[in-house]
């Protein structure tokens, strides 16, 4: 359990606005996230052909959200043989990088900076870069920069094992301070900072985030558990009996999304609380390349053509902007504006009566709950 200071890191949402606008924080561009609903392979599609003429994106990551299950658990025990064995000291593979979680709420973060810091090709700026200020080639937007912070970070733990680069997340200012920029605003009515926080129980759902990586130098694909000590080889995307050996990026993807469809199976068919989300290239990219080279055939502005990506890239703006006013509501403190709201409740006389709904609806709800509770023991029995 994390102590009660200033240098806790807090939970934050596992949202494609919320992860885009954390890694731009850093620097990082050229990517964002997108959510997945589905994993059939029209879902997947969309993600390597999100536009026309574009036939094989680049998708760098996805991040897997779910409900941790505690040591021993009957989920635990089913899904140990089937996800290999982490893999550590020489047998993890040259380049990959993977740390250990020893921060208490940094997973969202770490499995962030695990998908960028395994990304190919991604271009990490130089100390003489960075002094000179020059303009680095990222082919026309489609080569993730990861931006001085986390460039610097890469260069500065790339020899260092797995538990210490853990560590120097933990102990990072400007990492905490980005991640912490995008938790709920807390009040002082609601926390007493001279208590500790309460450790989760059995009782209360506690969620995991990890991430699932290609790695180009062995073509297979790699779970990045923080809590794990080692990378899992989860399978390989690359034919080897194939002359040419080509790959493509569903190739990778297919192995992933075995090995999360696997972790959903141990859980209950009822069990609905996960979340997936793609680290994928900015789609503005596609449409703003789309736009001139549309206009280097000469192309008028008035054609349908041009109309429908200028509409599309307008869409993509109108998105970002969202994504900005949301994680500003996120940011809000609303504590004083529910006071004042139950204030002018009671002296309308509603409150009693609206108080009295609420507990008669937590009892239903509680009610099924442990009758849930109660068959899902029967079961297990």
């Amino acid at each position: 359990m994390a102590s009660s200071n200033g240098n806790d890191w807090c939970t934050i949402e596992s949202d494609p606005g919320v992860f885009t606008s954390l890694i731009e924080s850093f620097g990082t561009r050229n990517v964002e996230f997108a959510e997945l609903w589905s994993l059939d392979d029209d879902s997947l599609s969309q993600l390597v052909r999100p536009m026309e003429g574009v036939d094989n994106a680049a998708v760098h990551g996805l991040i897997f959200l779910f409900k941790w299950q505690s040591h021993g658990s009957k989920e635990e025990k089913d899904d140990g043989g089937s996800r290999g064995t982490p893999l550590m000291g020489d047998s993890v593979p040259e380049g990959l990088f993977f740390a250990k979680q020893v921060t208490h709420n940094a997973c969202a973060t770490q499995a962030i900076l695990s998908v960028l810091f395994n990304a190919p090709n991604s271009i990490v700026e130089t100390e003489e870069d960075q002094e000179q200020d020059k303009d680095v080639d990222d082919n026309n937007g489609r080569r993730l920069i990861l931006g001085k912070t986390l460039s610097n970070f890469k260069s500065f733990t790339s020899h260092f094992p797995p538990d210490l680069r853990g560590e120097a997340i933990g102990s990072s200012d400007e990492i905490r301070t980005a991640h912490n920029s995008f938790g709920r605003a807390e009040d002082a009515f609601l926390s007493d900072p001279t208590k500790p926080k309460r450790a989760a129980t059995d009782d209360d759902d506690v969620f995991h985030f990890i991430a699932y990586v290609p790695h180009e130098e062995d073509g297979c694909v790699y779970e990045l558990d923080g809590l794990q000590p080692g990378p899992i080889r989860v399978g390989s995307y690359k034919d080897k009996s194939s002359a040419d050996n080509d790959t493509t990026t569903m190739d990778w993807i297919g192995v992933a999304r075995n090995a999360i469809q696997s972790r959903l199976a141990n859980y209950s068919p009822t069990e609905i609380k996960f979340n997936l989300m793609a680290m994928v290239q900015d789609r503005r990219t596609y449409l703003t390349e789309r736009l001139d080279a549309l206009a280097a055939i000469g192309m008028e502005e008035s054609d349908p053509s041009m109309l429908s990506v200028r509409s599309e890239l307008h869409s993509e703006e109108e998105k970002r902007a969202g994504w900005t006013k949301e994680n500003e509501r996120r940011r809000y403190n609303y504590l004083p504006f529910c006071v004042e709201l139950l204030r002018c409740l009671a002296g309308s006389g509603e409150f009693d009566g609206l108080v009295e709904k609420a507990r008669v609806k937590t009892g239903e709800k509680r009610k099924r709950a442990e009758a849930w509770k109660a068959q899902k023991g029967a079961g297990k029995n």
